[in-house]
């Protein structure tokens, strides 16, 4: 695989406060992964020293092959950003704004990669093709952050930056960008790296997870294998005629083979359940915020990067 962001010993200090104490992680090609963690923790910080929006104190930084600090203007063409908000002319439409982003992105066109992407079909993509034509001011919520990942990806960027995408969405619209959000993925191949406290949204979207805290990278898995660290338990139940068990169990998949042996054709109601990612990022952030960062740590020696 292609590796797209690549950090090392990531610092960031404001005046005496120290946001990030040694970062370190990486993307690869066709990753989606989450970076979560508390209010403060230096997610949005992090974000942006990739976008090459603000200079960080010390580190390595390497996204699609350079610096973001220094990196030349073809390197932004391969980049997409949607911010948690941003300003456009109200009576613009969809189409209009679309054609006119478009056009900053023809001198970046390569082979095998033609920019910008047809309007008609990204707006077909993002589905907006039925509002096209109107104002941006008459747009819904949901509507308008179709629109802003629509604006992101006109130059179809190698990689897509999103920073807590579906703040203040309604549960129809954050179900309808994930959706968008896994067509992209999907279709596109696109790279795509976001932040977000809405810890479903994380498990849904990401194929991999990472946790900032305590300024470093406390944890970096699977939603799945993030989850089995840090409780180490999954729950099972079952019935067997009118009796109704429960028993929390390290290998779930070895106890219910034994139930399968024991009672056969009689276990009925059978339901394992992990820990969420919920339980497992709400336990780690605990035991950093408790002054436990060492433990923590340990627990994820095997993962974290």
């Amino acid at each position: 695989m292609t590796t797209v962001v690549e950090v090392r010993d990531l610092r960031m200090r404001y005046g005496d406060t120290d946001v990030l104490t040694g970062v370190d992680f990486h993307v690869e090609a066709g990753e989606v992964v989450c970076l979560l963690g508390p209010n403060g923790a230096g997610k949005t910080t992090t974000i942006e020293i990739l976008e090459g929006f603000r200079i960080r104190s010390a580190g390595e930084v390497g996204v699609l092959g350079h610096d973001p600090a220094t990196a030349p203007e073809d390197w932004r063409a391969r980049t997409g950003v949607v911010l948690q908000s941003w300003r456009d002319h109200p009576r613009w439409t969809p189409r209009r704004l679309l054609d006119h982003l478009g056009r900053f992105f023809e001198p970046y066109s390569e082979p095998g990669r033609p920019r910008p992407h047809d309007t008609a079909l990204l707006l077909e993509t993002v589905g907006l093709t039925e509002h096209a034509d109107r104002k941006l001011v008459t747009l819904s919520g949901g509507q308008r952050r179709r629109l802003d990942v629509a604006a992101a990806i006109v130059g179809r960027p190698e990689l897509l930056f999103l920073d807590e995408p579906t703040t203040g969405f309604d549960p129809q619209a954050r179900r309808e960008f994930h959706d968008l959000i896994q067509r992209l993925a999907a279709a596109e191949g696109t790279t795509i790296l976001l932040t977000t406290h809405d810890l479903a949204e994380a498990e849904k979207l990401a194929t991999r997870v990472l946790v900032l805290a305590g300024g470093q990278i406390a944890a970096d898995d699977t939603v799945d294998g993030l989850a089995r660290r840090v409780e180490g338990e999954a729950t099972v139940r079952w019935r067997v005629g009118a009796e109704r068990r429960t028993a929390a169990v390290t290998d779930a998949t070895a106890f219910v083979r034994d139930l399968l042996d024991t009672h056969g054709d009689a276990l009925a109601d059978l339901e394992v359940r992990r820990a969420s990612l919920e339980e497992a990022y709400l336990s780690l952030v605990r035991r950093h915020e408790s002054g436990q960062q060492d433990a923590a740590a340990r627990l994820f020696t095997e993962v974290a990067r």
